[in-house]
């Protein structure tokens, strides 16, 4: 069976050595991204499964649910083991489920103290002392991208915050954040299909950031390309588009998630799968 160690070893800011397939913890909350999964066991099994198949990068944010997500991580695992890297979001919240037109439901807050209070409500119920990676969630019209990033700057200041992220940016907004802290992670969407982040791929990879693409399953089975090289792996198009990502870039550190065990395994299984240099080119090209 799949480890994450067969994905081999990407370091968040220099002083956390993760294994390249992490977890993305949203999918373990209940439909709509609201509230409690509809099965609790199998939400936490998923959690500890994970963690027994060497995954120690674990994806969450406030929102998720909203408090559901990181209430479980911690229900789940807590106390963590030595190597686990917990990384959570701040700066949206929620007043509803999420029905597919996510901006009504997915509100920004980019507030300073808004930030601030987010952080000790992510360090309670996580039952943390500091949060290993905190990642700005999404820029809030409202209010100027370095006054929310200077909230991530006291935070890390008071030693709440080991390490500062930024999430659903530009690059000129990775730059503007990289002038007040130094910023390990940028998490946008990327996959196969959605490749509008391609420079900042580029940008993290040459400048020691990790890359954390959310949605990176979303490439359907309705692409020959993707098909064929499934076939040829006897993969499925998702382990293909997953292990995409892992040959895209040294930078890229993976976070598929779900709240079933047995998909877990699948999703993981894309750590043997191992593209040529042609298939890697082939599936690089479909979204130029």
């Amino acid at each position: 069976m799949a480890t994450a160690t067969a994905a081999g070893t990407i370091d968040v800011g220099g002083d956390l050595t993760v294994n390249r397939f992490g977890f993305g913890a949203m999918r373990i909350t209940g439909p709509g991204i609201w509230g409690p999964p509809v099965n609790k066991d199998d939400a936490i099994a998923t959690l500890r499964r994970a963690v027994e198949e060497d995954i120690n990068f674990i994806d969450t944010a406030d929102s998720y649910g909203p408090n559901v997500s990181e209430e479980l991580i911690a229900e789940a695992l807590y106390p963590y083991p030595d190597d686990l890297v917990i990384t959570t979001k701040a700066g949206m919240y929620r007043t509803g489920p999420d029905d597919g037109e996510a901006d009504g439901f997915w509100p920004k807050d980019g507030r300073p103290e808004h930030i601030i209070e987010a952080c000790e409500g992510s360090l309670r119920r996580l039952r943390l002392e500091q949060i290993p990676l905190f990642q700005f969630h999404k820029t809030d019209p409202k209010v100027p991208f370095a006054e929310s990033m200077g909230a991530l700057v006291q935070l890390k200041e008071q030693g709440k915050v080991q390490h500062v992220g930024v999430s659903n940016v530009t690059e000129e907004q990775v730059r503007v954040a990289q002038e007040m802290v130094p910023i390990v992670s940028v998490q946008n969407r990327y996959n196969i299909d959605d490749r509008s982040s391609e420079t900042i791929v580029d940008l993290c990879e040459q400048e020691q950031m990790v890359f954390i693409p959310w949605a990176p399953i979303i490439p359907s089975d309705d692409s020959p390309a993707v098909r064929d090289i499934a076939e040829r792996h006897a993969a499925t198009p998702r382990q293909i588009s997953l292990a995409w990502l892992l040959a895209r870039s040294p930078a890229m550190l993976p976070i598929a998630g779900t709240s079933d065990p047995a998909h877990l395994d699948d999703n993981l299984a894309a750590v043997d799968v191992h593209l040529t240099q042609a298939e890697v080119a082939t599936l690089t090209n479909l979204g130029g």
